[in-house]
């Protein structure tokens, strides 16, 4: 077996109410169906901290396949290690501000240079890029504004909370894994 990574899967337009809804014990269900070792889920809205020898790009594939048999449909993951996770909190342009109107949109990869000029319906919310993400705080918060972002559309996001959150499991679990091969 390679290498154990920490990783944190976060699923696009995942309905957790309702009809055709995901139940999180389902989700790590599908976590453990795809190989993935230990997966934990966090709030009910798509959110799942897991270990795989598995690369980035094999864990979203995996994932996406169970999702989609589970769902009859297309599901989109966007995957980050702990590290990148971590990252994705440090480099948050935004750190005084409220962590529950400050929001990063996971994408699959770097946004173009000009992707916030497309932004329409922009107020008082400040916007930055990412490596992979594009960062937004809303002043305002998030549930008044009419913000469109056309570059995050195929993206996810997850405000800093939840973020913090899942780069702490994440980072845990990716230092139980480099204590049992020590």
């Amino acid at each position: 077996m390679g290498e154990m990574n920490a990783y944190v899967a976060l699923l696009r337009a995942v309905n957790v109410g309702g009809a055709g809804k995901l139940p999180m014990a389902e989700l790590q269900r599908l976590c453990e169906a795809a190989g993935f070792l230990s997966p934990r889920t966090y709030i009910a809205s798509g959110n799942v901290v897991f270990q795989s020898a598995k690369t980035e790009a094999q864990v979203k594939v995996a994932l996406e396949a169970e999702l989609a048999a589970y769902a009859g449909k297309p599901a989109v993951v966007l995957v980050r290690t702990a590290a990148e996770m971590a990252a994705v909190l440090a480099e948050n342009p935004f750190p005084r501000m409220p962590g529950n109107r400050t929001v990063a949109y996971f994408l699959d990869r770097k946004p173009s240079a000009d992707a916030l000029q497309t932004a329409a319906n922009r107020t008082s919310e400040q916007l930055r890029l990412g490596l992979r993400e594009i960062y937004v705080y809303y002043a305002n918060g998030i549930g008044d504004s009419k913000l469109k972002i056309p570059a995050a559309k195929h993206g996810t996001a997850r405000n800093m909370n939840t973020i913090a959150k899942l780069a702490e499991m994440a980072g845990s679990l990716e230092s139980r894994s480099r204590q049992k091969q020590s």
